[in-house]
């Protein structure tokens, strides 16, 4: 895009120098998150609750292994969730039915009693599957093919996922562990029927996305020479987008397979390990969980200027070297967590909340470098008729991450905590090494996508 043609496109844009309808989108995926996170908060430690205390009494084991299948079928649904929404339904209509199927999970979940809970939990895999990969795909939507601003624009819509994830462990998470349990389930179903609402006033700014989404669809690639392609072939150049989409899903499956501890086993910590006052003021151990959410409210912002400020420059990092980093950081987050397991463990303290407040920091940052930059390069190297499928293969990612990560988990109670937390900064620091030496041949196979 030239120049004036990127300057044109910001002076069309009305809502922070962005599309119209990424306002639209940035509230209807801060309600769903709000949702998702107020009742993630308050899963594990429901499961392994005492029946007397109103919760299911399983053991942490029993209870990270239900945590771990659930998030994994919330992003696993993304597969059939895209394909449905490229050739049924459409991204609008998916998200839409989405969201309505998850405020169901959740007001099902409300009810005590054990067969709604787990309809509940049904009725959510369902919904986020087809509201989570096609509402991103959406978003790179309002965009034109070599606009500048994709990348900010996504990390702003990462911001509205975080503030909706702030609010939720403070509302959700207050309501569930000082009122009931199943209070907290349904305010999670409220914020997400507050998300649909604004989502349907607000079509009328999405529909320059969607009409893109829809000729894109239509549209079959330009071959070697400049002929159209069979409609359901792909170019070789696109054949090695794939292969990268492919390569960086490993490395994301390592990254979220670290970083979903937050609601198991460091929300475990929290609970039981974790010294939960300041001063004098206790507070639920829940509260945690909106650390992650607060930092990058503060830190997005200059990420998103960042990447933009070296992008002029020529020297933004590629997109598998932000991988790398993310790979980095989450894993320095469970290194600084190493001395303070120890002195739970042999000092038997509940140590200082600054300890997971250092963690949840530097977890925030490696999620900055990987996570929107990964919904935007899919975006991005994706062929445009099947972007919607794509981005339902990359949370696929995050699904098996999630189920490794409640695999993890399970052994909370069975290994010593120091020895489970350093082998995650293992992993994840070899992973960030590796991934750092492929950094070259990958760009090579991007074909000119940063």
């Amino acid at each position: 895009m030239s120049r004036m043609a990127a300057d044109e496109t910001v002076g069309r844009s009305s809502w922070a120098g962005h599309p119209a309808g990424l306002s639209t989108l940035f509230f209807t995926e801060m309600w769903e998150r709000f949702s998702y996170y107020g009742m993630r908060a308050l899963l594990i430690l429901y499961l392994t609750a005492a029946v007397l205390e109103g919760g299911v009494g399983l053991s942490a084991e029993a209870a990270a292994a239900i945590y771990g299948w659930y998030t994994f079928g919330v992003y696993a649904a993304s597969i059939p969730g895209g394909w449905i929404a490229d050739r049924l339904l459409g991204q609008y209509r998916s998200v839409l039915i989405g969201g309505i199927l998850i405020a169901c999970g959740h007001f099902s979940m409300a009810i005590d009693d054990m067969r709604t809970f787990y309809l509940g939990l049904v009725l959510i895999v369902m919904g986020t599957g087809l509201l989570k990969p096609n509402i991103s795909t959406m978003v790179g939507s309002l965009y034109e093919e070599k606009d500048p601003r994709r990348d900010g624009g996504f990390s702003i819509f990462y911001m509205g996922i975080n503030v909706g994830a702030m609010i939720a462990p403070l509302v959700c998470g207050t309501l569930g562990q000082r009122v009931g349990w199943h209070w907290g389930f349904g305010a999670a179903g409220v914020g997400m029927t507050l998300g649909l609402v604004q989502y349907v006033l607000g079509k009328k700014r999405l529909q320059k996305a969607l009409d893109r989404i829809e000729a894109a669809k239509a549209t079959p690639p330009p071959g070697p020479s400049g002929e159209k392609t069979p409609r359901e072939s792909f170019t070789r150049a696109e054949w090695n987008r794939i292969g990268v989409i492919g390569i960086l899903f490993v490395f994301s499956t390592f990254f979220w397979a670290a970083f979903e501890q937050a609601g198991s086993s460091l929300n475990l910590f929290a609970n039981d390990l974790t010294r939960n006052s300041i001063l004098s003021f206790d507070f639920p151990s829940t509260w945690y969980q909106s650390l992650n959410s607060l930092f990058i409210i503060i830190l997005a912002p200059l990420f998103s200027a960042l990447w933009v400020r070296l992008a002029q420059k020529d020297r933004e990092p590629s997109s598998p070297a932000k991988f790398s980093l993310g790979l980095l950081f989450v894993g320095l987050g469970f290194l600084l967590l190493v001395p303070a397991a120890r002195l739970s463990g042999t000092e038997k303290l509940l140590v200082s909340p600054l300890w997971l407040t250092g963690v949840y920091f530097l977890h925030t940052v490696g999620e900055l470098c990987l996570s929107p930059v990964g919904l935007s390069v899919v975006t991005k190297l994706a062929p445009p008729r099947i972007v919607g499928s794509m981005m339902g293969v990359w949370f696929l990612s995050i699904a098996f991450g999630n189920k490794l990560g409640g695999f993890v988990a399970g052994f909370f109670e069975i290994l010593p905590l120091p020895q489970l937390f350093g082998s995650v900064f293992l992993t994840t620091t070899v992973a960030a090494v590796v991934l750092a030496l492929m950094v070259k041949p990958i760009r090579r196979m991007m074909g000119g996508v940063h």
